[in-house]
């Protein structure tokens, strides 16, 4: 049975982010969304919808250009316990 909860944590640096949506295209469980608010630039910047959603695959940072957001694994217990 697959373990409950995210797998994932997604990070962003709003000032960054132009607001392309690439991130938010090419994520593959959507978990994505374009925010309510604006950065200092004027653009909605990419936030987080569903987190239990978020495998960490870092295809979001992989095609941001503007190296505005990323993600990571979360180790569970059951990770660190086979260590």
């Amino acid at each position: 049975m697959p373990a409950k909860g995210p797998r994932g944590k997604v990070h962003t640096v709003a000032d960054r982010c132009k607001g392309c949506g690439f991130c938010i295209e090419f994520c593959p469980l959507k978990a994505l969304r374009a925010s309510g608010t604006m950065n200092r630039g004027g653009f909605h910047f990419p936030e987080i919808v569903t987190p239990d959603k978020c495998s960490g695959c870092n295809m979001c940072g992989m095609v941001c250009p503007d190296f505005a957001i990323w993600s990571e694994k979360l180790i569970s217990e059951k990770d660190e316990s086979e260590s």
